[in-house]
């Protein structure tokens, strides 16, 4: 009985330990978000059709190049703006409540939730999901899987810090 106790607590020490270091990366990858950014490129991959979808409810994708991204991990809130210019783009300010999501053997996944002016999610309660493909002090790369004329491939954001 006395092993079985030993051994009980042996895992579930183990298990406290590794939730620690999930939480600990969690926190680093927010970390790594915090603060400006500039969505500097986007690009199509696997499809090789003129592809220009709207993305994240908002606007065609070539609205978004160029787009400021401010993000707060002290309340993990943000922003984006959309700078306009583009034709058939405008100037337009939108709210966030974001995260960083984090499963063991799987790749750290962004999510973010537009807000209305009273900070109501806009959107379904899981926002939009993109995997972080990288991460460092000065640049960050978002990926969201996509579908067009039932072929799968890929949106790629790639922000720089400013």
């Amino acid at each position: 009985m006395r092993l079985v106790n030993r051994s009980l607590s042996l895992l579930i020490l183990i298990a406290a330990m590794a939730a620690c270091t999930s939480s600990r990366q969690g926190m680093s990858a927010k970390k790594g978000v915090n603060g400006s950014w500039t969505l500097q490129t986007i690009n199509i991959e696997g499809i090789t059709e003129r592809f220009s979808p709207n993305i994240f409810n908002e606007a065609n994708l070539n609205c978004f190049i160029g787009s400021n991204w401010d993000f707060s991990m002290n309340d993990s809130t943000g922003s984006y703006k959309l700078v306009g210019g583009t034709t058939g783009c405008s100037t337009l300010q939108r709210n966030i409540r974001w995260s960083i999501i984090e499963s063991k053997d799987a790749t750290k996944e962004f999510q973010f939730k537009r807000l209305d002016d009273k900070n109501n999610t806009m959107d379904d309660s899981n926002g939009f999901k993109l995997s972080v493909t990288m991460l460092d002090k000065n640049s960050m790369q978002l990926k969201s899987v996509i579908t067009f004329e039932e072929k799968p491939g890929n949106i790629v954001y790639n922000f720089v810090k400013k």
